[in-house]
């Protein structure tokens, strides 16, 4: 896909506007600036594909943030393929949750969203997701991810192991409902979160292709820990779609990916209660499991049973180690 397919620089700039919540008694209007990162040129059309979703929105973010890796190749090679009123940035350091932060600093918005490189943007999904905010006491937004698979998905991939490939799975609220953290490729946030709670851990985010997560679940649990009547809610009529190659809709890539969700999951273990994994554990074990025996899906319950193991076998790694949130 060529620069020219997104769109053109001397039509960009009429695609910026302010976005007007509407609260109890009046209509606020905010600044929104919408954060992309991406550490790779593979990635160049999955970029252009993604902000052409945002050029598109019914409701026009003030701005758009693209975060690379601090390597001046990448920042030369895609200074010349994005649109010039892209703000393109570079943290001090590497992965994602640096990438984030950096955005974060240079942001003007009053909200502040997150999408990911390989994922683009149904045309209300900011509209959508902005709704939320008109509660004032509604700080964090999250919204639907729906896979879309290159090669079709696999026979084994329950929908309930969705998570996996970086989307909503079966499981979640089928409707608006609050909800603990939203998933990294669809969600917004008050400024406030950030001076209230702070940015991204670096410690537990991704970084690079290894597999490390649950960044944006830490950040949530520190919010509710020092503003417990802050409400973060999920939305799944804000939609975003996520590219899934068939380099992760594999069985080898999936228990890696489980590995470090527990691994992950273990290091918040050791400050937080995770009541939301116990829950859906138990989802697993007393209603999908047996449901899918029923329907002969023995495929699928044997890939959930591996992934039940290869979750624990994390969470136990660090548990053997003795690692802490601040440094693993």
């Amino acid at each position: 896909m060529a620069s020219d397919d997104v769109l053109s620089n001397a039509t960009f700039g009429d695609h910026f506007g302010k976005i007007k919540i509407l609260c109890a008694n009046s209509v606020k209007t905010v600044k929104v600036s919408v954060i992309i990162s991406t550490y790779t040129k593979d990635r160049r059309d999955d970029v252009l594909r993604c902000l052409n979703s945002l050029f598109n929105q019914t409701k026009k973010p003030d701005e758009i943030i693209l975060v690379l890796d601090p390597v001046s190749d990448l920042i030369e090679f895609y200074s010349g393929v994005v649109p010039h009123e892209v703000k393109i940035v570079a943290p001090s350091g590497f992965g994602l949750s640096n990438a984030r932060n950096t955005g974060i600093d240079v942001a003007e918005g009053d909200v502040i969203a997150f999408i990911d490189d390989d994922a683009w943007a149904d045309e209300r999904w900011l509209e959508n997701l902005l709704k939320n905010f008109g509660d004032e006491n509604v700080w964090v937004s999250g919204g639907r991810i729906v896979p879309v698979f290159e090669e079709g998905r696999p026979r084994w991939l329950a929908e309930e192991l969705d998570w996996i490939v970086g989307c909503t799975y079966k499981g979640m609220p089928e409707m608006k409902a609050e909800v603990r953290n939203p998933i990294g490729a669809n969600m917004a946030f008050r400024r406030e979160v950030f001076e209230v709670a702070g940015k991204f851990r670096t410690e537990v985010g991704r970084y690079g292709k290894k597999l490390l997560g649950s960044e944006e679940t830490e950040l949530c649990l520190r919010l509710k820990k020092l503003k417990p009547d802050a409400k973060i809610v999920y939305d799944p009529s804000a939609v975003v779609y996520h590219r899934v190659p068939e380099s992760r809709a594999n069985l080898g890539y999936a228990l890696r990916r489980a590995y470090y969700e527990g691994y992950s999951k273990a290091i918040l273990g050791k400050e937080y209660e995770l009541g939301t994994e116990k829950g859906y554990l138990k989802y697993l074990l007393s209603m999908a499991i047996p449901e899918k025996i029923k329907k002969m899906q023995i495929l699928q319950v044997l890939a959930v049973l591996m992934i039940i193991a290869a979750v624990g076998l994390g969470n136990f790694a660090v548990k053997l180690r003795g690692n802490g949130i601040e440094g693993h």
